[in-house]
């Protein structure tokens, strides 16, 4: 059985205790217990420093790095675009900046696996040097665990 794993990224546009960043840091916790209680949700990278995200160093700036493990699409899918957390999306260019596209990727992995940041970042790399393929694949050209391409249903 495997598990759908995600990671997106975003460029800072000022550090997280800057105020700029205040509404953003503020939401942090309520998202992440959403998405703990959201159907399908299995993991999220967590770390401390008082606000639960994982910032890396990057050329350019810090940049924010997501990190989840979810049942499937369908899961993912409905915590990112159907709940409270879509509001945010749609808030994002207050709190980053532009940031080279794609930037997120997904991918399969067995169930009970948690992955690394440094395989989340190999994995958005593939998909951006060579597009969506089974091992890295972007929400609009997805594939199946067993590396079938997923036909879009209209």
């Amino acid at each position: 059985m495997h598990q759908l794993a995600q990671v997106n990224v975003a460029r800072l546009r000022a550090p997280m205790d800057d105020p700029a960043m205040r509404e953003f840091v503020a939401g942090v916790g309520p998202i992440h217990r959403l998405a703990h209680t959201s159907p399908g949700f299995v993991w999220q990278l967590h770390v401390d420093g008082g606000h639960g995200v994982c910032v890396q160093p990057a050329e350019g700036g810090p940049v924010f790095v997501n990190l989840t493990v979810w049942r499937d699409y369908d899961a993912l899918h409905e915590f990112t675009y159907r709940s409270p957390h879509a509001g945010f999306l749609k808030r994002k260019t207050r709190w980053f900046a532009a940031t080279p596209q794609p930037s997120t990727a997904l991918w399969w992995v067995p169930a009970g696996t948690t992955p690394t940041v440094d395989e989340a970042l190999r994995r958005l790399r593939h998909l951006r040097t060579y597009g969506p393929t089974p091992r890295a694949f972007s929400l609009r050209r997805r594939f199946h665990p067993d590396g079938r391409r997923v036909r879009r249903r209209y």
